[in-house]
């Protein structure tokens, strides 16, 4: 990892449009939280339903979206990347640099509050606060590195993401039953059941498969956007 480029990166993610982009979603879902925790119904259900559903099927890959574009599209579509790739840095190191603080930004800004949702509509019972948080962790990391791919790899980096989070993963991958295999947010489901059992949510993919599909996945995008920045400094210097 490379301070600088961490430094720089950051800067850029925090410092634009997407700064108040990011304040978005959290502050939805704890709004949302907390007008739940006041009401009479089902808190088991409805703390299901809003950590499971809103946050981790709809907010988180928006979030992910947001940040996993953001620390590396603009550059790309600005023509700043070029400077950055001309120093004398492995491709590689950029990439798990831009990775590292799409994932913290992300961490910080969907964990966390998922976290104290969940405290605040069920408190510590069954696990299903914790569940869900390390659902968010783990679903946090994939997601990051996705859409990162996709901001390297094209300048509609946000429309794809967009039709992915939406239809895919808030649509497809809810009610299509063979499709869930390949969601990520499915996956993130049978962590969250890992860690505090049926009581969480039903997962629909086990955890000895998600856990690898995780991973594939998050190594995969990495090493996929590692290629296209080392075909870009090709290009450049051409």
């Amino acid at each position: 990892m490379n301070p600088t480029v961490a430094r720089l990166t950051l800067r850029g993610l925090l410092g634009r449009r997407r700064g108040a982009l990011l304040l978005v979603a959290p502050a939805l879902l704890l709004i949302v939280s907390a007008i739940a925790a006041g009401s009479s119904g089902d808190a088991h259900s409805l703390t299901v339903k809003i950590l499971g559903q809103l946050d981790l099927g709809t907010l988180v890959p928006i979030l992910g979206l947001v940040v996993g574009t953001g620390v590396i599209a603009t550059e790309i579509d600005d023509g700043s990347i070029v400077y950055l790739l001309a120093k004398p840095l492995p491709r590689r190191q950029i990439v798990t640099t831009k990775l590292s603080v799409a994932i913290g930004t992300v961490w910080v800004f969907a964990a966390v509050p998922t976290l104290v949702s969940g405290l605040l509509l069920y408190g510590t019972k069954d696990g299903v606060a914790l569940g869900y948080t390390v659902a968010v962790l783990v679903a946090g990391v994939a997601y990051s590195a996705l859409f990162l791919l996709l901001g390297a790899v094209t300048r509609h980096a946000v429309v794809a993401g967009l039709a992915y989070a939406l239809i895919w993963e808030s649509l497809i991958g809810n009610f299509v039953e063979g499709a869930r295999t390949l969601s990520i947010q499915q996956w993130g489901r049978a962590v969250a059941e890992a860690v505090a059992g049926d009581t969480a949510v039903g997962a629909d993919v086990a955890f000895g498969v998600a856990v690898p599909l995780l991973l594939v996945v998050t190594v995969a995008a990495a090493v996929l956007a590692s290629v296209k920045l080392a075909g870009l400094t090709l290009a450049a210097e051409e």
